[in-house]
């Protein structure tokens, strides 16, 4: 988690199905929280320079309104139906990355129709299981953002995001609590080593066998959590 919040966003989603599958589907979202907004103020504070303001006032007030939509949809899911919505996100979010990734356009598309839809989506995606990574990355990759640009605003919008999230866990699904808690500080430590070891891997990964090597592990996670 630390290594993708300093920059190699592709573990996000394994990430997500590890804990998934440690903790249960919808537990696994509240317990992730924290843990992300520590890593989103180290991404935030290092990455700011870079950050592009215009493209997070465009797919910003989207997210919001899909975050509003997935915390009332999530509120009340069984756990099984909650399991089978998060591996359907993360599928549907494999197959979005991997078309986009073969997609040779150099157009970069400025309607709100191609900001609305994808910016519902990610936050939907994001409020009932952290998963907004593709959708974003789709949105971010539209906009032929350069590396670090992409990482510095993808930073600031996730660190909103997330805060705004923070109540819904807390108060209304009720999957923060001291217990998760006391997990989350047993974790920092780590969290920090991979934030500072992330920043030195971006600098030498290969982008070409990192993205193979992630969309490989996801859907292996994605195939585990089915057969839990």
């Amino acid at each position: 988690m630390g290594t993708s919040k300093a920059g190699l966003k592709g573990l996000a989603t394994f990430n997500v199905t590890l804990l998934a599958l440690a903790f249960g589907a919808r537990q696994s979202t509240g317990l992730i929280i924290p843990l992300l907004i520590v890593g989103d103020i180290f991404a935030v504070i290092y990455y700011n320079r870079h950050t592009q303001w215009k493209y997070i006032f465009r797919f910003l007030p989207w997210m919001l309104a899909g975050i509003l939509i997935g915390a009332y949809v999530g509120k009340d899911l069984p756990e099984k139906e909650f399991k089978w919505g998060m591996v359907t996100i993360i599928f549907i979010s494999l197959g979005l990355l991997i078309w986009w990734d073969k997609r040779k356009s150099s157009s970069v598309p400025t309607h709100w129709l191609f900001a609305g839809p994808i910016g519902i989506m990610a936050g939907i995606c994001t409020m009932i299981g952290n998963l907004a990574g593709a959708f974003t990355n789709i949105f971010f990759l539209a906009m032929r953002l350069p590396k670090n640009e992409f990482v510095g605003t993808a930073a600031w919008l996730f660190f909103i995001t997330n805060l705004v999230k923070l109540p819904f866990h807390v108060f209304i699904w009720k999957t923060i609590t001291w217990d998760s808690l006391l997990i989350n500080l047993k974790l920092l430590p780590a969290i920090f080593l991979g934030l500072f070891s992330g920043v030195a891997i971006v600098k030498l990964i290969n982008d070409t066998n990192y993205k193979r090597f992630i969309l490989f592990v996801t859907a292996v996670g994605a195939f585990a959590m089915l057969l839990r």
